[in-house]
């Protein structure tokens, strides 16, 4: 499954996409202007999803790769 694929099936299953994740994680604290805030674990992420949205692991972990912002930029 591409990651993509991933995000349309969140989109189906929640009704929402990936900015208003981000707004609603901006809303509970996990992250301010969209950026995942330092210390935030993957499984507070996780756990929040699962228990709002009944999101399973694949799909959490596909918000939350949206949500921290990459170490180091992808090149070749």
């Amino acid at each position: 499954m591409t990651f993509q694929a991933y995000l349309d099936n969140i989109r189906a299953k929640t009704g929402k996409g990936v900015d208003d994740f981000k707004n609603l994680a901006d809303e509970k604290g996990f992250t301010q202007q969209g950026k995942l805030k330092e210390g935030v674990k993957a499984g507070e992420i996780v756990k929040w999803l699962k228990d709002d949205f009944g999101l399973g692991r694949g799909h959490a972990m596909a918000i939350y790769a949206v949500l921290k912002p990459a170490k180091t930029p992808l090149t070749r």
